[in-house]
């Protein structure tokens, strides 16, 4: 399988994966503004110019959620998702959602007012109003993550979605002095020596 991947990107999660797996990959390696993302033989790849994107051999799968289910549908041997008929699954299944659902809008918002857009295009209001709901949207994680140790019991493909917002949240400067299983959950997700090598890849 392919990862088109460009560092501190989502595609982080799809590395992240593989390596929690111990799956076979190569990756296409991209900077953010890269020419060649826009590129038509890229486009045919994923529509957006964006990553990441998912080559498995005749099967092409953008969209970092989409890219983990068909992953642990098609390779994982049942690995890192709960079945269908236990109780974690439904638990799994909004948690792994949750994600871009709810807390990468904000950080989305944020990361364009603060560092794609201009000075003189910013916004302040926009940047305030998005970290007050990024902190609503943590503060659900944090309500959840009380006694226990991942989303959805044992580790899985969930933790590798939310997990991976909630680092990027932090790092953007969300502050969750006032979250502590927030705080906890991304240290725990971070300690994993899949994750370590997922943001070692440059």
């Amino acid at each position: 399988m392919k990862i088109h991947h460009a560092p501190n990107t989502r595609s982080v999660r799809a590395i992240w994966l593989m390596e929690e797996l111990g799956l076979p990959y190569e990756i296409e390696m991209y900077k953010l503004g890269d020419p060649a993302m826009r590129a038509p033989d890229y486009l045919k790849v994923h529509p957006m110019g964006r990553v990441p994107a998912l080559e498995d051999g005749d099967v092409t799968v953008f969209e970092s959620g989409a890219i983990v289910e068909y992953v642990l549908a098609r390779h994982a041997e049942g690995r890192l998702r709960p079945t269908a008929e236990s109780h974690e699954f439904p638990i799994y299944l909004q948690w792994l959602h949750y994600a871009e659902g709810m807390i990468m809008p904000p950080v989305n918002t944020i990361v364009v007012e603060t560092i794609l857009l201009p000075p003189e295009r910013r916004n302040d209001e926009n940047v305030v109003r998005a970290t007050k709901l990024l902190s609503r949207m943590l503060s659900a994680v944090d309500a959840h993550m009380e006694g226990q140790e991942y989303l959805a019991g044992d580790f899985s493909g969930a933790d590798i979605m939310t997990g991976h917002a909630c680092t990027v949240a932090r790092r953007l400067g969300a502050d969750v002095s006032d979250k502590p299983n927030v705080e906890a959950y991304i240290e725990r997700c971070n300690a994993r020596p899949a994750l370590q090598r997922a943001w070692d890849v440059k």
